[in-house]
């Protein structure tokens, strides 16, 4: 263990934190993280910024292939399928870098195990796209043009996926909270400002993702905004936590 001596603002001398040596698992946690930030990111774009961004036009600038139709319903069912596996490997990945570096500093233990249930969410939400995939046609006939009737929509003809997919949806969101306090151990740890300002954009997803779930039961003033707000909290997060772990660590914080 080293100690660093620095002056303070009155030019007293003070302790700084003290340091550990870099550690294998370090290096390897951290590679991990880098390689789940990159997943991160492309899951982003598939799951977020597509649908929403054809969703939005088939809404308010409908026209040609833009409309809203059975057939945009599947294709943005098939993006959110494609997503959710590369959400479901960045979270697996991530659960490996914190599994790692629990093995030095137990402070990674908590998210460990969230993203660990975050796995299974993501399962059920794999099984409840692929339900709502066979019934497209009579889930846009319920809907009407009104997305607050979706998931009541779903309860009535396809139960097994709406149930799955709000259990798979909590299940996946406990798996983010294990991403904010994973990301915040490792700021703390490998001393990077990057992977805090991750854990702070992950947890505000985390918030602007509830806003527009419960607007899917009741009408939510502003919900919109929120889902405007997801897909650029979705890209700069892991964009931030690729940034704080592509490079080996230098410095380590004990826990």
């Amino acid at each position: 263990m080293r100690k660093y001596i620095n002056r303070d603002a009155h030019g007293d001398l003070k302790m700084a934190a003290p340091t550990v040596t870099v550690r294998p698992e370090d290096v390897k946690g951290a590679h991990r993280i880098a390689v789940g930030a990159g997943l991160g990111v492309a899951a982003a774009v598939i799951t977020f910024v597509l649908p929403l961004s054809l969703l939005w036009l088939a809404l308010y600038a409908p026209g040609g292939f833009f409309q809203f139709n059975t057939a945009l319903v599947q294709e943005v069912s098939l993006l959110i399928l494609a997503g959710a596996i590369l959400f479901l490997l960045s979270l697996f990945v991530y659960r490996r870098g914190f599994a790692v570096l629990r093995g030095v500093d137990r402070r990674f233990t908590v998210a460990s195990i969230l993203c660990l249930i975050g796995s299974l969410g993501f399962l059920l939400l794999l099984v409840a796209v692929v339900v709502i995939l066979g019934s497209t046609s009579s889930l846009l006939t319920c809907i009407h043009g009104q997305p607050s009737h979706a998931l009541s929509c779903l309860r009535s003809g396809q139960p097994l996926g709406a149930y799955t997919g709000l259990l798979g949806f909590w299940l996946g969101w406990l798996g983010g909270v294990g991403l904010v306090l994973g990301m915040s151990s490792a700021g703390r740890r490998f001393s990077r400002g990057s992977l805090y300002g991750a854990a702070a954009l992950y947890a505000i997803l985390l918030l602007a993702l509830v806003g527009p779930f419960v607007g899917l039961i009741y009408p939510v003033p502003g919900a919109e905004y929120l889902l405007l707000l997801s897909p650029v909290l979705a890209l700069l997060a892991p964009a931030l936590a690729y940034a704080g772990s592509r490079r080996a660590p230098a410095t380590i914080v004990p826990g």
